[in-house]
């Protein structure tokens, strides 16, 4: 798309507000409110009716959860089992550390083919390192072919949401982006449309359907890699996946590493949690799968980029590790008051919503204004972690990084130690937990404090000044009570009580 975010390690991103600026913004913007509210409630509201009609689906999270931890346990022994059924199967598996590393494989091999366009399925993993940019920079144009995602390259936009991308537009605006924009980038829209999904699916189905046919270059990701059989999954509602994966004579596929499972059997749980996690429907409309080439059927040429980019880095933490277990259902963006609120836009990464302010942090480190903020984007409110399908414990992660964040110190980013400072803003934070904590081991300090607060209470200001002040300008300030616990107790229950 040629509105550039870039936003993970080697892609040179652009400066981003952090989390709270940004979010104040998007908060003031009542059409987006009112777009991420309706779509958010309608999703949810289908997840949850379809998750209720199995009566096991507690076992197959716990499952689902069970396969996704001992694969990371062993992930190296997996990647290698899969590359080699890849490589027996006529596929070509190549591996790359970084964004830049990853980008520069692919715009090699479409380069090799002599061709300058390609079209592609929705993928995470390409808009993570800034694809569409690097092939942009080569000469070559991807085009985007999931709707969503078409009406989000037209509109020269980003990304909101894991599912929805295009979450946070209404249909009017789509109607003028592919009014104004389809023509610069294909057949253009037809004379007339008019903003309903029927003819906005039309016109957006007459505007691909000329690339499918003609392009010679397909690009993927996908959503699981079975290393048994060196199998690629995508699912998908519209069938451009579909068309992406077989017609083309060369298929490229660019997938994290953390996400191969070890068998079909593996597999099985997932393809029953994803659907009813995201689309809320019993099964995806279309599950393409494909193994290696064949001469009768489907592309050519076949490779598969296993893509690190900080997965690694994540996966040395024993606490936030359990970020790679997500299968990119976006569950946890359509339950999450702080996402309906502020909108994909405002996470600054490709990554939105919870699970974007868990692992955006690891993929990319703290060391950035917007990546410190992430792990304050959430009210701590655990909605994420009862939807999740594979049981990430969200707000455990999210209280992880914050440590990390306010505390600095050296960690790990691909390969290299490198000392993170502790973030800006944070030092009085810190002195008042120290001050707190020494308070705390000495009680005469204590009761003496409380005592003293109880008796100026109605000298205490409504807000804090300085420092304190950010947060009071959205909270109420506690009032303190007229007489501390412990002498309640005492008065009440007598001095021999235990107090």
């Amino acid at each position: 798309m040629s509105g550039t975010f870039l936003g993970m390690p080697g892609s040179g991103p652009p400066r981003r507000p952090a989390f709270p600026e940004a979010a104040r913004e998007a908060v003031g913007n009542a059409t987006l409110r009112a777009n991420l509210r309706h779509a958010t409630h309608t999703i949810r509201d289908k997840r949850a009716r379809a998750v209720a009609e199995l009566d096991g689906w507690a076992r197959l999270r716990e499952a689902g959860k069970r396969i996704k931890d001992e694969t990371l346990r062993h992930l190296d022994r997996h990647l290698l089992r899969l590359e080699e059924s890849v490589t027996a199967a006529g596929g070509t598996v190549h591996w790359a550390r970084d964004a830049a590393e990853a980008n520069r494989i692919v715009a090699d091999l479409v380069k090799a083919t002599g061709e300058r366009e390609a079209v592609k399925v929705k993928s995470m993993a390409t808009q993570e390192i800034g694809l569409n940019e690097a092939l942009e920079a080569e000469g070559i144009r991807a085009y985007e072919t999931d709707l969503a995602e078409l009406i989000v390259q037209l509109g020269e936009d980003r990304p909101s949401h894991i599912l929805v991308p295009a979450i946070h537009r209404n249909r009017g605006e789509i109607q003028a982006v592919f009014r104004d924009r389809m023509a610069a980038w294909g057949r253009p829209a037809p004379d007339g449309l008019s903003d309903a999904p029927a003819d906005l699916a039309e016109a957006a189905r007459l505007h691909l359907r000329e690339k499918f046919l003609r392009a010679k270059v397909g690009i993927s990701g996908a959503n699981f890699m079975v290393a048994e059989t060196g199998t690629l999954v995508v699912v998908e509602s519209e069938g451009n996946g579909r068309m992406c994966l077989t017609l083309p004579e060369t298929l490229i596929s660019v997938v994290g590493i953390e996400k191969v499972v070890p068998t079909w059997r593996d597999l099985e749980v997932f393809l029953q949690t994803l659907p009813r996690s995201s689309t809320a429907e019993r099964m995806n409309p279309y599950t393409s799968m494909w193994t290696g080439t064949s001469d009768s059927d489907g592309p050519r040429a076949f490779h598969l980029v296993l893509l690190d980019n900080g997965r690694t880095d994540a996966l040395a933490d024993e606490v936030g590790r359990q970020a790679l277990r997500c299968i990119r259902c976006s569950a946890c963006l359509n339950v999450c008051p702080v996402y309906e609120r502020a909108g994909g836009h405002a996470y600054g990464s490709v990554y939105p919503g919870p699970i974007g302010a868990i692992l955006t942090p690891q993929l990319r480190g703290t060391g950035s204004e917007v990546d410190a903020s992430l792990p304050y984007a959430s009210s701590l409110c655990g909605a994420c972690y009862d939807v999740c399908p594979v049981a990430i414990d969200i707000p455990e992660v999210l209280v992880h990084l914050r440590e990390r964040v306010v505390q600095g110190g050296e960690v790990t980013r691909r390969g290299v130690k490198v000392t993170v400072r502790p973030a800006k803003g944070h030092a009085v934070e810190r002195a008042a937990m120290r001050a707190a904590r020494w308070a705390l081991r000495r009680p005469g300090v204590l009761r003496a404090g409380q005592r003293a607060a109880a008796r100026t209470r109605a000298l205490h200001p409504r807000t804090l000044p300085g420092p304190g002040r950010a947060w009071t300008a959205t909270r109420d300030l506690p009032p303190v009570p007229a007489e501390p616990f412990r002498d309640w107790w005492r008065r009440t229950r007598g001095e021999g009580s235990g107090a």
